[in-house]
């Protein structure tokens, strides 16, 4: 919005020139959503309180998470303010990748959205029905990568395969371009969504996440830059920098409220947005696979899942002591703090690998 209506007066006073640099408008969309954490935090904290959005656990949980009931939960909905507002704010409203990914972000947090709120205010013990939550999640998925593949945004990349390390395209996907798609927007809504178990462990990792991608989609958007590093260059791409470090900005914001001992939960509503705008974003940079690196910790997450339904299904036996993987540790005795610490600086060292692929190929 303010480069909407502030740069166009540089005509007549040069010092609005500044609104046209996406560095600019980046950083200050990252200060507005922590400012809009600060500011709305505490009441909608308080208010999910009065209107009893209280945490539950499930049974088999570690016995520590019982100090946890109570708190209350669907703070994603303060993440959701604070990414769409900065967006709003900071944004060329114009791109259309970035209306992409601000829609999307949002059609995700009201899936979420409903989920919690069955769970936490109707008190109904699972939410939206799984197969319910899954059918909507495909549904946004697709006319997102249908969009893609249909709309304008369409160009000689979009169905190209990149590997990290690799500097040319190694597959034309084609048709199969479609499935691929909205299998890596669901499956990175979700991983997100399995990650956020303990105080701060989901947030603070997105963070890592979103700031490596922030940097990517900033490279991708820059021709020279692309050119000189080899990857694909995404016209007007560099504009998504600035949802990025919204996304930055609110996670940080979020995790003042959210690190341990947590105050208030993100549930669903936070976690399968932020999942779903990564994949997007990931989508629309042809970055598709180091997500996979970048988010290796929340892949990890996620493949426990499998491997212990998997393996229970098939033989009885289970694997992990419970799953996801970060509850297996806490079983071993390892405090919460020590994983979360510990699963940052796994999802720190990941994001610098993913960064290094640019020059490593």
């Amino acid at each position: 919005m303010f480069y909407y209506f502030l740069y166009p007066l540089h005509k007549e006073f040069f010092a609005f020139n500044i609104f046209r640099y996406i560095t600019f408008r980046s950083l200050y969309a990252t200060v507005t959503a922590i400012l809009i954490c600060f500011i709305f935090g505490p009441p909608l904290i308080k208010k999910l309180k009065s209107i009893g959005t209280g945490n539950t656990i499930r049974e088999d949980t570690p016995s520590r998470h019982e100090q946890k009931i109570g708190t209350p939960s669907m703070g994603g909905i303060l993440i959701l303010l604070s990414i769409l507002t900065s967006t709003l704010l900071w944004g060329n409203l114009t791109n259309r990748y970035t209306v992409l990914v601000s829609i999307s972000t949002l059609f995700f947090g009201i899936v979420g959205f409903f989920d919690d709120y069955l769970k936490f205010v109707k008190k109904s013990s699972k939410g939206l029905h799984a197969r319910v939550k899954l059918i909507t999640q495909f549904i946004i998925s697709a006319v997102v990568v249908l969009y893609i593949y249909f709309g304008p945004e369409k160009n000689d990349q979009t169905t190209l395969l990149y590997l990290p390390f690799i500097n040319h395209a190694v597959l034309d996907m084609s048709y199969l371009y479609i499935p691929f798609g909205i299998l890596l927007i669901m499956g990175t809504s979700n991983a997100v969504n399995l990650t956020d178990g303990l105080d701060g462990l989901a947030i603070g990792l997105m963070i890592l996440v979103v700031a490596s991608y922030a940097a990517l989609t900033y490279l991708s958007g820059h021709i020279k830059i692309a050119n000189y590093l080899k990857i694909p260059y995404i016209p007007d791409s560099a504009e998504l920098t600035v949802f990025c470090m919204s996304v930055l900005g609110s996670g940080i914001g979020f995790l003042w409220y959210n690190s341990h001992p947590a105050e208030v939960f993100m549930g669903d509503t936070g976690s399968l947005s932020l999942g779903g705008s990564l994949g997007v974003v990931a989508l629309l940079i042809k970055k598709e696979i180091l997500l996979l690196i970048a988010g290796g910790v929340f892949v990890a997450e996620t493949v426990s899942v499998i491997i212990q339904v998997a393996s229970f299904k098939l033989f009885k036996k289970r694997v992990f002591l419970m799953s996801p993987i970060h509850h297996h540790f806490e079983l071993k005795g390892w405090s919460e703090s020590k994983i979360i610490v510990r699963f940052w600086i796994i999802g720190a060292i990941l994001a610098m690998i993913a960064l290094s692929t640019l020059k490593i190929q």
